[in-house]
Order: structure tokens, then sequence, then C-alpha cells
């Protein structure tokens, strides 16, 4: 009989701390909503984006795997780029093309054009003939 009657008073203690705890739970009812944890970029804007950038870029966790967004901005970022990249590299290889001499291969586009009409880029003075 004295082990039911301590378990109904701590029964009643415990059901009365819950529910001083849920009813007076101070200035706020609800916990606030925690936000979301976002990509801080690590992808430096005032530079391009070197291997070690990249290397050290890491994508916060969600429910289910990395946020979207996150991973959009990042590939984005990167494809640009390497658009610039790319763009910066055929400018500078078609600058050194045009101060070499071009040999001139068989391919179907050259093969179609008359040696008159296609502009052949040399550093040789042109040939009396050539001036028409």
């Amino acid at each position: 009989m004295f082990m039911f009657l301590f378990l109904v008073v701590a029964l009643v203690v415990v059901v009365g701390a819950v529910t001083l705890s849920v009813v007076g739970g101070g200035d706020s009812a609800a916990l606030p909503e925690a936000l979301p944890e976002r990509l801080r970029d690590p992808l430096p804007p005032d530079r391009p984006v070197h291997r070690g950038d990249v290397e050290a870029l890491r994508f916060p966790l969600t429910l289910r795997g990395y946020r979207m967004a996150d991973v959009d901005d990042a590939l984005g970022r990167l494809g640009a780029e390497l658009a610039e990249r790319d763009a910066r590299i055929a400018d500078l290889e078609a600058a050194l093309s045009g101060a070499r001499p071009v040999t001139t291969t068989s391919s179907p586009i050259t093969s179609t054009a008359s040696p008159a009409t296609s502009p052949a880029t040399s550093l040789e003075k042109p040939a009396e003939e050539d001036h028409r």
C-alpha cells in the first residue's frame, strides 16, 4: 500500500511539473523556428576561383542530403569561371596564332575555299603576284 501511494504522489508531481512548464513557459509558448543552415559562400567574389577554394567547399547537410539551391549556386559560379577562362584561352590562342605563320591543313572547310580568297596570316612579305 505504501508503494502505491508513493507512485500516485510521484505521478501527481510529474504531471503537475509538466503542466506548469507548458502553461507558464515564459514569454513565448512555442519555440522559435530554427533558421536553416545556409552555405556561407567560401568562393571569393573579388578574385578568380583557385583549386584550394574548390577543395575547401563544403555544403551543409539537410534532411535529404544537400540544399539544392546552394549546390546550384556553387556550380553556376564554377561554370561561369570555367567559361570565362575558356574564352580567355581562346582569345590568347587566336592572338598567338595571328603572330605565327599559319600552316594550312586539308579540312572540309579550307578545301572548298580558294587560296586567293582565304586569308592566311603570316609574317612573311607577300609576293608580287599576290597584289591584285
